[in-house]
């Protein structure tokens, strides 16, 4: 079973659910994590995992043959991410951290004046500790196109998918291509949010995407006691969902995710038992 573990906000405790959650199934199923927010990942510091590269991901920027170029600046006008700079009458000038590797400048050059090259984008490692094996991709900074680098870390847990219980996926917040992309083929999603009003904007827009993806969505209320759970409790009926774990605000579990140990609490063990029920 694929489960995603997501939310529209940041902060709710996505990554906090996921890891305990692989923890907890693991005690009796084998279970993969797949930590999908390759902006910022984590999971393998609240698991203690140490992490070794498998791979790197790499992708297409624009080769330029100087020899070629006729200064016409076409390459310049297509190119939407604004990586290349061409002043008239100058050679175009490519800002390769702003390239997304789309291809345009390379299909318009009616000279045929630009080839592919490439460059580092970002790094897959796995690790294991716990019973949880642990596959995550990590995006180098600035770098504009993190869905290349979930994509590439997919493919490693898709190879291997077959070989455990429970396929966890902790995605990044909010609704954009990564987040989409680490969604797409999970059987069940929990909504993590929390009882307030930008957690329950955003976790709305969540419901909103899963619904337009076809998965089944399921919310789990983090720090419940802090706020009011009417407003995410009206959600969940406009949804027709449920809310189907309620866990309040408790310092045991901050103690247990700042020093990087598995969270054992009796709200987790309940959310296990619903989930693969």
């Amino acid at each position: 079973m694929r489960i995603a573990v997501t939310g529209g906000k940041g902060g709710t405790g996505k990554s906090t659910i996921a890891t305990a959650l692989a923890v907890e199934l693991a005690r009796k199923k084998r279970v993969m994590l797949f930590d999908a927010d390759v902006d910022c990942p984590n999971d393998y510091t609240i698991l203690s995992v140490k992490r070794k590269e498998i791979e790197t991901v790499r992708q297409m920027i624009p080769r330029f043959d100087l020899k070629k170029c006729t200064k016409c600046g076409l390459c310049s006008k297509v190119c939407m991410s604004n990586a290349i700079l061409q002043i008239k009458g100058e050679y175009p000038v490519l800002i390769p951290d702003q390239c997304n590797g789309c291809g345009s400048c390379l299909i318009s050059c009616p000279e045929g004046a630009i080839s592919r090259s490439s460059k580092k984008i970002g790094t897959i490692y796995e690790g294991e500790n716990m019973g949880v094996r642990l596959v995550m991709g990590e995006l180098i900074p600035n770098q504009p196109i993190s869905e290349f680098v979930v994509g590439a870390a997919k493919r490693v847990v898709d190879d291997s998918e077959k070989s455990y219980d429970h396929v966890i996926t902790d995605t990044a917040a909010g609704t954009h291509c990564d987040v989409i992309s680490a969604l797409s083929g999970n059987d069940l999603a929990l909504v993590v949010t929390e009882p307030t009003p930008l957690g329950a904007h955003d976790g709305e827009l969540i419901l909103q995407l899963l619904k337009l993806l076809g998965i089944p969505a399921k919310i789990v209320l983090n720090r419940s006691d802090i706020g009011k759970q009417e407003i995410v409790e009206a959600i969940a009926e406009k949804f027709g969902t449920e809310i189907i774990s309620r866990i309040p605000y408790k310092k045991s579990i901050l103690d247990s995710y700042s020093k990087g140990e598995p969270i054992k609490d009796g709200d987790i063990e309940k959310l296990a038992k619903e989930v693969v029920k």
